[in-house]
């Protein structure tokens, strides 16, 4: 069912009790929702992730996508605050967790909201769904082609903020969706076996797809990257595992 949405820029207490802003789509005809927390990409709070958000609520969701940038200036654009938190290093992983949980707090305290949260992200944002699950109480996690969630950290990197995280898979508490390019170099085809062989000995509850001919940020759309088929199939994968985690 395609949903008519109502959305909004709304205010979220985050980490430290920052007020942060945060971009809100909401099914207008549905009374009972899950939520979905929408982890923008390193490149900001941008109309492509709004898009994200815009999706899943058209789709029956509560949708948030948080500026995981606010602090760096809540009226700089996209690039201008990408570019100040990469100088800074990248979100700080205990920074983000604070935003998340925010949001979190947020959308379980909607009038629609059925309780149950899902986090999505892609690349670094993919990255902060796999720390979600290790971390927050959440429903259900969808990282989507995470950069250093296993790995080595190359010597050159300019994020000095990420580090690899797949050795705190034993503190997941929700069901796993990863979606991955085998032409990725970040996450490599070995990074995600390392990631899929963790997971396999903690027991965790998890599904990894696989697209061949697609490599980084194959869902973006108005990126060189962008592989259709790769895409509609894992939007098809995403809508199957909500429909089963949060709905």
């Amino acid at each position: 069912m395609d949903y008519s949405i109502m959305t909004r820029n709304v205010a979220i207490q985050g980490n430290g009790g920052d007020w942060i802003s945060a971009y809100l789509a909401v099914p207008l005809d549905k009374k009972q929702c899950g939520s979905v927390i929408v982890n923008h990409h390193l490149p900001g709070w941008d109309e492509g992730s709004k898009e994200i958000t815009r999706k899943f609520a058209s789709h029956g969701y509560i949708a948030i996508c948080p500026n995981l940038h606010h602090r760096e200036g809540p009226e700089l654009s996209p690039d201008d605050a990408a570019a100040a938190i990469r100088a800074a290093g990248g979100v700080p992983d205990e920074r983000y967790l604070g935003d998340c949980q925010g949001a979190i707090d947020y959308l379980r305290n909607q009038p629609q909201s059925n309780r149950k949260v899902a986090v999505i992200g892609y690349c670094s944002g993919g990255r902060q769904a796999y720390l979600a699950a290790c971390n927050l109480n959440i429903d259900a996690a969808v990282p989507c082609y995470p950069g250093l969630v296993a790995g080595e950290l190359p010597k050159d990197f300019p994020i000095k903020n990420m580090k690899p995280i797949v050795n705190q898979t034993k503190n997941i508490n929700c069901p796993i969706l990863g979606l991955f390019g085998n032409e990725d170099s970040n996450p490599s085809p070995t990074h995600v076996a390392e990631i899929e062989k963790e997971l396999k000995a903690y027991s965790k509850s998890f599904e990894f797809h696989r697209y061949d001919n697609a490599g980084h940020a194959f869902f973006a759309t108005d990126r060189v990257s962008y592989r259709p088929e790769a895409a509609v199939d894992g939007w098809n994968k995403i809508f199957d595992f909500f429909e089963r985690t949060i709905n």
